[in-house]
């Protein structure tokens, strides 16, 4: 890590890096911390927490838990139809908001906007290319590609090649990439081509446009690391109001909903592993217990600190997870993955303008059971991994920033997909196996695994893979929200960070009780909804303070 300036930001012993050069200072009587509440008790107790924020957000937090906890078999169906109604009637919405943050990102990397520098016009970058990247991937989605690397590929496929379904006379759609029913390798392609549509471009501009605005107006303006600075240009010096109040509290239920599907989602595929390798109980009370230790370990994490903590897991879990596709590639189907690689990726372009067509669409399960969930589920961990992004992203060109953030991700997201994916697909396809194809879905990487070599050590690499995802996304999670909750301040007192952690885990629990996987994916859509007409908000501001900035 550079040295770079600090300066005072409150009079404590706060601190964040000065912009380094010309740019573009926001003047604003606001301090960072003037509206916290603060207690400190040396070697006892501290806490430095936005009065307004934090105290909305915890207690709203800690009375869903517990509603949730005492009322599971009434709030069960409730969460489902939740989810149904949103994503049955707001996937339109989502798919056109996805398309709008997808196009801002392409038009500033291709304008003289893509000079500006983040930090100032002689910042100097704070990580190295490779610990930035391990860190943004890492926190970006690493827990979904485990679950659905080989699940979301292999169920495609297997739709795709069915074709549509007549039910009561009423024909759904499998997507709007239709027509190969009985065609395998036409199959695979659209299978490939839909599946990468969810990894690739979409979530990774949502991610941008939230980082890329936070990094400008904090490390550029001048203006506090939280969300409400974004929308200075708006509302003014309301945005210390309520206005900014709504959304930061906003971008703390999304971020901990959204978070809380994740982790749900890894528990099942982790304690789905351990049953498979060591009988390990695959019951929601064995998904409980693993959330608790892992949510203790994530916590141990967050107390360490972000160089000491979250980086050096992220970068561990970024060596493991290149050692298990290099591992799938070299004995997997090796020239069938290089070559699907490139073929994914024309299929993926070829197919695009109409997987995101918003409008006059009768693929409802594929539209509203999968588009619409992802972008919301994006949408919902963006203040997450966009602050996150932002936080270790100083010292980058806006165009520099665009391409590692939306390019590269995509590549590896397409790789990965392709390679454990088009794997499983061979295994059906070419050499009949259909353990794979007939397993759960937290089941399908063991069971594709399995029918490779070393078996066994994979799996548990598989398994060591999603409990450090799952780590690596509370903790960094955790970090990101007590900024939110301390309003901007991004070293407040531990005892907060722990806090968050344990309420992530703590919400998860509540969740999986609840109603399961079914409610984790309803809370996520319900806070992804209004976050998403935040963000398609936050692109004019981005746009019109990229404007201001000296190029």
């Amino acid at each position: 890590m550079t040295d770079t300036p600090q300066v005072p930001i409150d009079g404590t012993d706060e601190a964040v890096p000065a912009p380094e050069g010309a740019t573009q200072i926001i003047e604003t009587d606001y301090e960072i911390g003037q509206d916290n509440l603060n207690y400190r008790r040396r070697f006892v107790f501290e806490l430095d927490i936005h009065n307004v924020v934090f105290s909305v957000s915890a207690l709203g937090i800690v009375a869903f838990t517990i509603l949730t906890l005492a009322f599971q078999n009434v709030l069960g169906p409730a969460f489902a139809g939740l989810r149904d109604f949103l994503t049955s009637n707001l996937a339109w919405f989502f798919i056109l908001a996805g398309n709008v943050f997808v196009v801002i990102c392409v038009g500033l990397i291709f304008t003289p906007l893509g000079r500006v520098r983040l930090g100032g016009p002689d910042a100097r970058p704070d990580y190295s290319y490779m610990s930035w990247f391990s860190m943004l991937f890492a926190a970006g989605m690493g827990i979904g590609l485990m679950f659905y690397g080989v699940s979301e590929p292999l169920g495609n496929f297997t739709a795709a090649l069915q074709g549509p379904v007549v039910e009561n006379g009423v024909r759904t759609d499998w997507s709007p990439l239709n027509g190969v029913a009985g065609d395998a390798e036409g199959a695979r392609r659209l299978a490939m081509a839909a599946t990468i549509f969810h990894w690739a471009l979409h979530p990774w501009a949502i991610y941008a446009v939230v980082a890329l605005s936070l990094a400008l107006f904090a490390f550029n303006k001048g203006l506090p690391l939280t969300l409400r600075s974004i929308f200075y240009p708006i509302f003014g010096e309301r945005v210390w109001g309520w206005p900014g109040h709504v959304i930061d509290i906003l971008a703390v239920f999304a971020t901990l909903f959204g978070l809380s599907t994740s982790l749900g989602v890894g528990a099942q595929q982790a304690s789905a592993g351990l049953n498979f390798l060591f009988g390990f109980p695959a019951s929601t009370g064995g998904m409980v217990f693993l959330i608790i230790i892992i949510t203790g370990i994530a916590t141990a994490s967050v107390v360490a600190g972000m160089d000491r903590g979250v980086k050096i897991l992220s970068e561990a879990n970024m060596i493991l997870a290149v050692v298990l596709l290099l591992f799938v590639i070299l004995v997997g189907p090796t020239m069938q993955i290089l070559r699907g690689f490139f073929l994914n990726l024309a299929a993926y372009g070829e197919y695009l303008p109409a997987l995101s067509n918003p409008f006059g669409r009768t693929d409802d399960n594929f539209r509203h059971g999968w588009t619409a969930f992802y972008w919301a589920w994006w949408i919902s961990w963006s203040p997450f991994v966009g602050m996150f992004i932002a936080r270790v992203s100083r010292g980058r060109t806006v165009r520099e920033f665009l391409l590692a953030v939306l390019i590269i991700p995509s590549l590896v997201s397409t790789l990965w997909m392709t390679a454990l994916g088009g794997t499983a697909i061979s295994q059906v396809v070419a050499d009949g196996i259909t353990t794979v194809q007939n397993a759960e879905l937290p089941l399908q990487l063991f069971e594709m695994l399995n029918v490779l070599p070393l078996s066994g050590l994979t799996s548990l690499v598989g398994i060591v893979l999603v409990i450090v995802f799952f780590v690596t996304s509370s903790d960094s999670g955790s970090l990101v929200i007590d900024t939110i909750g301390a309003g901007g301040k991004i070293n407040a007192p531990t005892p907060q960070r722990v806090f968050w952690a344990t309420f992530e885990g703590l919400l998860a629990i509540a969740l999986l009780l609840g109603g399961g996987l079914v409610a984790l994916q309803a809370m996520a859509v319900s806070t992804g909804f209004p976050f998403a007409i935040v963000l398609l908000l936050a692109c004019y501001s981005l746009v019109k303070g990229l404007l201001a900035e000296p190029r």
